[in-house]
């Protein structure tokens, strides 16, 4: 049976955060958002709290963690800016936990130290421009040429693709449709062949860096395939398992962020002499957000127990990630409203979580196909 207290570490963790959050976060998020400037200097330091490294075992140089405290690290950045709580997870989940998953003990003691203290920042590639949620026809291929393998194509909204130092990318070695076909490799900055593309010019998540990867006849030698040729959709497969995870406490935190200002707001804001929190069109919208924020929370914290269990996660993960995420969206609309006309103006952060939550019911596969996942995994 699952404990829902929160443990020491998961406190501890929390307290810290905020603290950071205060001095380093806080203060600035404001720039970071009108200028989209990604803050490379806060992931360092986040690093050497140990939060670039949650659940890295701490014989490869990470925290050593579980899933309860991940989720907890991600839901209070994201309180203080989802940009940043969004590249953490990104940084973790997709990139490290590809290699720490899958990679052989070299790999690992090679990569992971690395990433775990952000002396390396990771960037995770399998999106491209036609080919979304429709992996197995990705154009970027790789042709065997003795040791090595040639890489030519493009990936897109890449989180990190300018400041990573490494990226995993699933490529397809094999006929278009073949989920056998496609082969996931470590690729380092500065390899010939190897650039970034265009930025995004985003609605939301302006903190967070996001753009192409671009290859051009990019030779990689065969020791940096992780796994094995041709297991590169499975692992992507079983990466996003963890992945829906992450956005599903970015989504908590930033309803929960949405919630504690619409709370602290209502109590301040007074009309016909009373607070608004006084009136019931404002109270039951209060009432309704708590709710649904804390069938979100069970929800992730079920499948973050599944999968310190190493239990299967795939059900768990995609309802966790598919309700959060809508209900994040939820909160944030109800708190501009709450907010009124303050609501919409950037003097308030209501506004900004407004335009970063969307991408939580985009990220790691949109609602529908969480629906879908789920739809599969009930009818077997």
């Amino acid at each position: 049976m699952m404990d829902f207290v929160q443990n020491e570490n998961q406190k501890l963790i929390a307290q810290m955060i905020r603290s950071f959050g205060a001095k380093e976060i806080s203060p600035f998020r404001k720039e970071w958002d009108d200028k989209q400037i990604f803050p490379i200097e806060v992931f360092k330091k986040l690093g050497e709290l140990g939060l670039m490294g949650v659940t890295i075992p701490e014989e490869y140089g990470g925290a050593g963690f579980g899933y309860f405290e991940y989720v907890t690290a991600i839901m209070e950045l994201a309180k203080l800016d989802p940009g940043v709580g969004l590249s953490m997870a990104a940084h973790n989940s997709l990139c490290s936990g590809h290699i720490n998953l899958f990679g052989s003990q070299e790999q690992k003691k090679k990569y992971l130290p690395k990433l775990a203290s952000c002396e390396f920042l990771g960037a995770w590639g399998l999106t491209e421009p036609n080919t979304g949620s429709d992996a197995g026809n990705m154009k970027t291929t790789a042709t065997k040429d003795g040791e090595y393998y040639i890489i030519n194509g493009a990936k897109n909204f890449i989180t990190h693709g300018h400041s990573g130092d490494v990226a995993v990318v699933i490529v397809r070695t094999g006929e278009v449709g073949d989920k056998h076909a496609m082969t996931a490799f470590i690729i380092e900055k500065g390899t010939e062949g190897f650039k970034a593309g265009r930025k995004e010019d985003k609605m939301g998540m302006r903190s967070s860096e996001t753009s192409e990867l671009i290859f051009t006849d990019c030779r990689v030698h065969q020791s940096q395939i992780l796994g094995k040729e041709g297991e590169g959709f499975i692992q992507a497969m079983k990466v996003l398992d963890g992945g829906r995870i992450s956005i599903a406490a970015l989504s908590l935190g930033i309803a929960a962020g949405a919630l504690e200002a619409s709370i602290e707001y209502s109590k301040e804001r007074e009309q016909f002499n009373k607070p608004i929190s006084s009136f019931q069109g404002i109270s039951f919208k209060l009432a309704d957000m708590a709710t649904k924020l804390e069938a979100a929370t069970l929800l992730t914290f079920k499948a973050a127990d599944l999968k310190n269990r190493h239990q299967p996660v795939t059900l768990a993960s995609a309802q966790a990630k598919y309700y959060a995420s809508e209900i994040a969206v939820d909160l944030a609309n109800e708190a501009v409203q709450i907010f009124g006309g303050y609501g919409f103006t950037k003097d308030y952060p209501v506004e900004k979580y407004y335009r970063d939550v969307k991408l939580c019911t985009i990220g790691e596969g949109t609602s529908e196909i969480q629906k879908l996942v789920i739809a599969r995994e009930i009818l077997r």
